[in-house]
């Protein structure tokens, strides 16, 4: 059972469910603050425009420090998109009459984690061309070695064709819990209990939304560099 959101007095959550909304509603946020940032921009950042500056200073530099200077900043506006829909998604939880938060549906992390797998999947073909296989078939290789190869990219496929489930599920699993904690103990304990989760959640929020964007930024490095 959720908990009913503010804006199912205005949206039906059985006509539009309320990750889509509540999804829709972070990009309204987001696209608020750029035009507020964009009209109020100064030399000397502050307030804001410091904040926003902080978060792309901090993926910018996790972008370059793993695929490196050339492509780095190349990929920082879609590693730094990720991070920033995700850290306002994951923020809703901490804000009573929210209902929760989109990131703790499966079908929102679900629409981050399979982009990531078909991006770094077309980057590496585009970077290595018909080479690219080099990738899944292990350091060993050799007339003698063609049965450790083979077994090397079977073991290499099923492990890529998992990182868009796993990047979904391990964000989907964090929130879930965070989000129903938040109501159990809600409806048992009304008063100091929940409050300590949310003071608990201040640290989970900026963490699963950086975790997320540095398992996409090492799958983007590992397609980007060359097999050995």
């Amino acid at each position: 059972m959720e908990a009913p959101a503010w804006w199912d007095l205005f949206i039906n959550p059985h006509v539009v469910p309320r990750f889509v909304s509540g999804a829709f509603l972070a990009d309204i946020i987001l696209i608020l603050t750029a035009l507020i940032i964009r009209a109020s921009i100064s030399v000397v950042p502050g307030g804001l425009q410091n904040f926003v500056e902080l978060i792309n200073e901090v993926i910018l530099n996790l972008s370059v420090d793993n695929i490196g200077p050339e492509w780095g900043e190349f990929f920082f506006p879609f590693l730094g998109t990720i991070f920033i829909f995700v850290l306002v998604c994951n923020t809703f939880s901490e804000i009573p009459g929210f209902g929760g938060c989109p990131t703790s549906s499966l079908y929102v992390t679900a629409s981050m984690g399979v982009p990531v797998f078909i991006v770094y999947q077309l980057w590496g073909l585009k970077m290595h061309g018909a080479m690219y296989v080099k990738h899944f078939l292990g350091p060993i290789r050799s007339v003698y070695a063609i049965p450790f190869m083979m077994a090397m990219f079977v073991i290499e496929m099923m492990s890529h064709l998992a990182r868009p489930l796993t990047l979904s599920v391990r964000l989907f699993g964090n929130m879930f819990a965070h989000d129903l904690l938040l109501f159990v103990l809600a409806v048992m304990v009304p008063l100091f209990l929940p409050i300590s989760v949310l003071v608990l959640g201040l640290l989970i929020v900026p963490v699963q939304a950086y975790v997320i964007t540095l398992l996409s930024t090492l799958y983007i490095a590992g397609a980007t560099q060359h097999a050995h």
